[in-house]
């Protein structure tokens, strides 16, 4: 059954039908390879760098655009798909809508998110009533509820989620994490590198500016004050690194249990003001955090921490505030941060925000208009090889015990899989959305999402629920329902091209397939078995042959330096890495069974095996901003492009012997060496 109500889908039932109408499926016939030869870098041999070989010419003649942080094959399918959104939402935003439908929701929410002009006349008269919350807060007491209040729609100290339980997977449970750093995490405030300490600096001036433009006359201290607590918060919280721990991040505690711990917090009243009146427990992601942070409550000054709490309202809608605002959060989050020296589009951003409100409900058009059937049923064909050669890998493991296969097996045997678009769509019916209230809006619609995740605390979980919109270029495992997802956008080339050869899309798209699957056998998703529960169905022999193998990989990638003097983390970075690895070579073998024992044909000279792993190096095409690589090394659990290709493929027989590598080739690695897990 559709969860839309009828009435409200007119004008974007009419748009998909319309647009579905338009496109045809295209032929699945062999029409080209896939590969952008102009691209390549004749001078550099595969042998020696393949990311170069393949990728070489096109970051000699490509710059990355002034308001972008980075840019190749991805960010160009990112840009494809926000362009896409952006002619739906003003397509809808153009016409009369039905008041109160979700077609008028769309356009009202994005018009009012571009009105610069209505923005600048507003002032700060919107944030009013949030503002009066903050200055409401008396005591402790009353901070810790307001705390509460916004833990599920704002980034606080401890934010508060419900999902699926790790230990019941079947059921909703809560959760708490950290959170609450203007800066992006723990390194920032603490690690005394001169580009970490000229972030903070560049945070200092922007606390300070929001502070004063919202009238602080005392925004120099205030600004101290809040950089001082935020340091406090940091030092306090675990890093990366400790928070890719299951085990350790699963601690459900009872309101009784808490305060037992941290007495000096009314545990039952923050839940309760979260929505949450009634859970048994909560989940502590970071239990010695949490102690700490209720003692930075009950030591530091009330007046701090409502510094603090204005900063955080202040900087969560800086860009839907007067052009001062919007200038400042320009200036600290992109200038300073990622190092752009151009705003983003204002319709780029627009788009953003509509589809973190309404995404699936764009989404509907968006499928219907950029998503044909066959695409679905060919995506389909290639999964079902992906799990098949998993399968087979599995059976030829050295390293693996039959017991454990057996259990890996079953596990695989119960892989979810989306692709595409859901096939329950969202009911955005409850959703307020106000034309000309750009900050009412995104605080209901933050309200609205965690809302309808509060009230199933304790109910069944909804297996035909996605975490990404259809819009969205990217994949995903999901540990606790054993599934993987992968949305309509990333589905176009280069990354999935219906008309080009199969060893470029095996190498391509056929190895994210490969990665998501492979997260189901990381060193983190290795720990839930198939009904998506946190269990150890390992032998203990086994789990160290695992630990093993994944620690000479931990190395691999902590000896590679993207930016001078610093290094990869390989424990932050090794379940993206194994996932990469994996994915690579269970999707070299699928390559294979698809050819059903017939050679590849050679096409303008190249081999198949060889169009395999230029695929593979393809879609990796990108070159980023130093600040923003420096960003995405501490914050961002991936390695950087260049060495996601070469660094998986450096391990791959498939790859060796596809360009006949040889001792003095800087990509060689003996086959001793060379690191094999699934």
């Amino acid at each position: 059954m559709n969860p839309f109500r009828p009435a409200t889908l007119v004008a974007v039932v009419a748009l998909a039908m319309a647009a579905q109408a338009a496109v045809g499926a295209p032929s699945p016939a062999v029409t080209h390879t896939g590969l952008d030869k102009s691209g390549m870098d004749p001078a550099v041999r595969p042998q020696d760098d393949l990311f170069l070989a393949m990728n070489g010419g096109w970051l000699a003649s490509t710059g990355i655009p002034a308001d972008k942080t980075a840019w190749g094959a991805v960010y160009e399918m990112r840009q494809l798909s926000d362009q896409r959104v952006k002619g739906i939402v003003e397509e809808l935003a153009a016409k009369p809508q039905a008041a109160g439908s979700v077609s008028a929701k769309i356009g009202d929410f994005y018009s009012s998110y571009m009105d610069t002009a209505a923005i600048d006349a507003a002032g700060i008269r919107p944030l009013a009533p949030f503002k009066a919350q903050v200055s409401a807060v008396k005591n402790k007491k009353d901070l810790v509820l307001l705390m509460g209040r916004w833990a599920g729609v704002m980034d606080m100290p401890l934010g508060l989620g419900v999902g699926p339980d790790a230990k019941e997977p079947g059921v909703y449970s809560a959760g708490a994490d950290q959170g609450g750093l203007g800066l992006d995490d723990r390194d920032y405030y603490l690690k005394a590198d001169e580009r970490f300490a000229k972030a903070r600096a560049a945070y200092a001036t922007y606390l300070h500016a929001i502070l004063a433009l919202d009238g602080d006359r005392n925004a120099v201290m205030d600004a101290r004050s809040v950089m001082a607590l935020e340091t406090k918060i940091a030092t306090a919280q675990w890093s990366k690194e400790a928070n890719r721990d299951p085990v350790k991040t699963y601690n459900p505690m009872t309101p009784a249990e808490l305060a037992a711990h941290a007495p000096s917090v009314d545990w039952k009243a923050w839940l309760a003001a979260g929505e949450l009146p009634d859970a048994p427990f909560v989940s502590i992601s970071q239990p010695s955090y949490a102690w700490a942070l209720a003692k930075l409550v009950k030591d530091e000054p009330l007046d701090v921490w409502k510094a603090y709490l204005r900063v955080r309202l202040l900087d969560a809608n800086a860009r839907i505030l007067p052009a001062a605002f919007r200038d400042a959060s320009y200036q600290f989050h992109d200038v300073a941060i990622t190092g752009v020296n151009q705003d983003q589009p204002r319709w780029q951003r627009g788009v953003a925000s509509v589809n973190a409100a309404l995404g699936e409900a764009v989404g509907q058009v968006y499928v219907a208009r950029y998503f044909p059937p066959a695409y679905k049923a060919r995506m389909v064909e290639l999964v079902d090889n992906l799990l098949k050669a998993y399968s087979q890998s599995i059976d030829n493991l050295t390293w693996m015990s039959p017991a454990t296969k057996v259990e890996a097996h079953a596990k695989l045997a119960k892989y979810g899989v989306k692709i595409g678009y859901p096939d329950v769509w969202r009911d955005y019916g409850a959703l307020e959305v106000k034309a000309g209230d750009p900050v009412g809006n995104r605080a209901r619609a933050a309200q609205f999402l965690y809302q309808r995740r509060a009230v199933r605390n304790g109910k069944p979980v909804d297996r035909t629920e996605w975490s990404m919109t259809p819009q969205t270029v990217n994949a995903y495992y999901a540990p606790d329902r054993n599934e993987v997802v992968f949305p309509a956008a990333i589905l176009q080339p280069p990354l999935f091209d219906m008309q080009a050869d199969d060893a470029v899309n095996y190498g391509a798209i056929g190895a994210i397939i490969g990665h998501e699957i492979s997260h189901g056998f990381d060193d983190q998703g290795s720990q839930y078995d198939g009904d998506g529960r946190l269990r150890n169905w390992w032998t203990a022999d086994d789990r160290k042959a695992f630990d093993a193998i994944t620690s000479r990989l931990d190395a691999q990638y902590s000896a590679y330096e993207p930016l001078p003097g610093t290094h990869l983390n390989g424990k932050l970075t090794l379940g993206e890495n194994i996932a990469d690895l994996s994915g690579l070579q269970i999707s070299y073998k699928a390559w294979k069974l698809s050819l059903g024992g017939k050679p590849a044909p050679v096409i303008d000279g190249v081999t198949g095996e060889q169009r395999f792993y230029y695929g593979f190096a393809q879609e990796w095409r990108s070159k980023t901003r130093d600040a923003r690589a420096l960003q995405l090394i501490v914050i961002d659990p991936h390695s950087p492009a260049s060495f996601r290709a070469d660094g998986a493929a450096i391990n791959s027989d498939g790859f060796h012997e596809a360009f006949g590598t040889k001792p003095g080739d800087r990509m060689w690695k003996a086959p001793e060496d060379r690191l094999r897990l699934w």
